[in-house]
């Protein structure tokens, strides 16, 4: 008899600290090899694929992808989302009750945009969202909502377990959308009967994960538009936010904290960013979610400060932060002397064996060609961040 998922080399092992060294990850999504990419467009496309070949290809790049983290040496490791044609779009394969609305502007980046109009018009246009293989259009909920991708995450699954096991790694994850990046509504009567129908939906997916042995992360770059959101005022704010969070706890109801990541950020990657809010302002409402690690933005220059907001805010006890010191927002290769000073600095003031090193975001969030930090140039960051780890372990432990 097979070994059931779960049995392999992860073994459902709960979240590790940083116990003799500063371990490290990334926040999921990686490059698609080309050949993988002109299958999911075709896919997307409505054209007829031979499906064998699409989930051969598909182990091989999920593979190849835990391969080059481990020759990296990162500690927990994802499938780089290899089947996912984006953060957004494949919700809408594992999700019932939507339909796409491609003229709906749901007010996204407005100010950012309205600051810097040439420069996003060209940025939307030529990456970010405009570079994917397929057009990302909001979801509108128009009925009921019910998951059905359990055949996808089956495959998800079983490619990770297998490649997990070819490399020996201990600890994997893998990465979902939360509740508040998938759509908007028309159906329910309330935005928050809105909220939990995903979230009861949304948690059969997470469970799936948990039950395989692995990790469970959940993606929310969409918390921080609500304190963008210049229709709410500050009390609208915070009861908005709150409910986002409590929907995203009852996604997560049933499943240990200690097996679960939250990220958050802020969307977009490369641009002036100057209306995005500082981590300070919602980490209330971060804390809140019942995870055992909280992973952030805070290797680009907007955020890189922040590191200052854990001299006043205290980590509850038994949780890890998980900061970005290389980021997705330049090509730039971090050296790993200053890397190690980004971990160093958050050591000190939440303890060292609470924090694990990673990237600001994840380097390919939508399927596309052309990525915007090209495919070479993320694995010199990768590397760089692991050396960077090695020094302020050394630091660190010394």
């Amino acid at each position: 008899m097979g070994r059931r998922i779960g049995e392999g080399t992860t073994k459902g092992a709960t979240m590790r600290h940083s116990t003799n060294r500063i371990l490290t990850t990334h926040v999921g999504s990686l490059p698609r090899p080309h050949d993988l990419l002109d299958m999911l467009k075709a896919r997307l496309d409505g054209e007829e694929i031979d499906t064998s070949e699409f989930s051969a290809k598909l182990s091989n790049a999920v593979e190849q992808m835990v391969g080059l983290q481990h020759e990296a040496g990162i500690d927990i490791v994802a499938d780089g989302e290899m089947s996912k044609p984006g953060h957004a779009v494949y919700i809408n394969e594992r999700l019932e009750g939507f339909e796409a609305r491609p003229d709906a502007d749901l007010g996204y980046y407005r100010k950012e945009k309205e600051s810097f109009p040439e420069y996003y018009e060209d940025y939307f246009q030529r990456a970010h969202l405009g570079g994917a293989i397929a057009p990302t259009a909001p979801l509108c909920c128009v009925g009921e909502v019910k998951y059905i991708g359990h055949e996808a995450l089956k495959a998800d699954l079983v490619n990770l377990q297998a490649a997990v096991d070819k490399f020996g790694c201990e600890e994997a994850f893998m990465p979902c959308a939360a509740v508040t990046g998938v759509g908007f509504n028309e159906y329910y009567p309330t935005e928050e009967a809105y909220m939990f129908a995903l979230a009861d939906a949304l948690a059969e997916e997470y469970q799936g994960i948990i039950d395989a042995g692995f990790l469970l992360q959940v993606d929310d770059p969409f918390l921080p538009h609500v304190y963008m959101d210049e229709s709410l005022d500050d009390k609208q704010r915070i009861a908005k936010a709150g409910m986002y969070v409590d929907a995203v706890n009852h996604s997560l109801k049933g499943i240990p904290e200690e097996k679960v990541r939250f990220h958050t950020c802020y969307g977009i990657n490369q641009g002036p960013r100057i209306h995005e809010p500082d981590l300070p302002d919602m980490i209330d409402q971060v804390l809140r979610v019942r995870a055992g690690a909280y992973s952030f933005e805070a290797g680009n220059p907007r955020h890189e400060h922040e590191y200052h907001l854990w001299e006043t805010v205290k980590l509850p006890e038994g949780k890890l932060i998980i900061p970005g010191v290389i980021t997705h927002a330049s090509s730039v290769v971090e050296h790993p002397e200053y890397v190690a000073e980004r971990i160093v600095r958050f050591a000190e003031r939440v303890g060292r064996e609470n924090v694990i090193a990673s990237t600001d975001c994840g380097f390919s969030s939508q399927a596309m060609y052309k990525t915007e930090v090209e495919q070479r140039v993320v694995w010199a960051k990768m590397k760089a961040m692991c050396e960077g780890a090695k020094i302020a372990s050394d630091i660190l432990w010394s």
